[in-house]
């Protein structure tokens, strides 16, 4: 039982913290579908759906931490943030093209937050969590993002320098109310040469 928990800090021996880049991704109108949809249709859906991100994040190096119903979490060492990039805007086309999503008549959108910084991490009840500053922030993100959007903290240009970024103003992010500014990650992602802006928004 004991090596299923996190070990406690001592005094003298806290927890080791290492540097990650997460990804939370989450589902656009999910308890609209739940209440349009059959359940049978939409428990078939979202089995789906998270399978789907799950082995899409995977393919991307990411490790799955955990899914709650219609979001997934996953993590990246901070020197593959670029991977995290790459595999966050190619989800938004994965979800919307998902095959059953058309045949029920569905458009699938998600929302993308991604945040680098120290974490703890180690299995919980048999998974693997993290905890962390960055695990809350990249939650906020995500939810603050609009649909077919995602959302990166400030630290990011510096660990995945080739990304295509804007400027995105941000406010009332619970417990996170100090940024003001935070980036959008920009169709495509990467670019030999920057543009100065993008539909108004400075490049990062």
């Amino acid at each position: 039982m004991n090596e299923r928990l996190l070990p406690l800090s001592g005094p003298l021996l806290p927890p080791e913290l290492h540097g990650a880049c997460l990804l939370v991704a989450d589902l656009v109108g999910s308890t609209r579908l739940a209440r349009l949809l059959p359940l049978h249709q939409y428990v078939a859906l979202m089995t789906e759906l998270i399978q789907l991100l799950i082995l899409h994040f995977e393919a991307h190096g990411a490790q799955i931490l955990q899914h709650q119903g219609d979001a997934v979490v996953c993590m990246w060492t901070p020197e593959d943030s670029d991977r995290a990039v790459r595999a966050a805007l190619d989800s938004h086309a994965r979800a919307a093209n998902l095959s059953l999503a058309a045949l029920l008549g569905q458009h699938l959108r998600l929302r993308v937050g991604l945040a680098v910084g120290d974490v703890i991490s180690g299995p919980v009840g048999g998974t693997v969590s993290a905890y962390g500053l960055p695990v809350n922030l990249a939650r906020r993100l995500c939810s603050a993002a609009v649909p077919g959007e995602t959302l990166a903290c400030p630290a990011l240009p510096r660990y995945a320098p080739a990304a295509r970024l804007g400027e995105r103003e941000v406010s009332s992010l619970a417990g996170f109310e100090d940024l003001g500014m935070v980036y959008r990650v920009l169709d495509p992602i990467f670019q030999g040469v920057r543009a100065n802006s993008v539909s108004g928004m400075k490049a990062g």
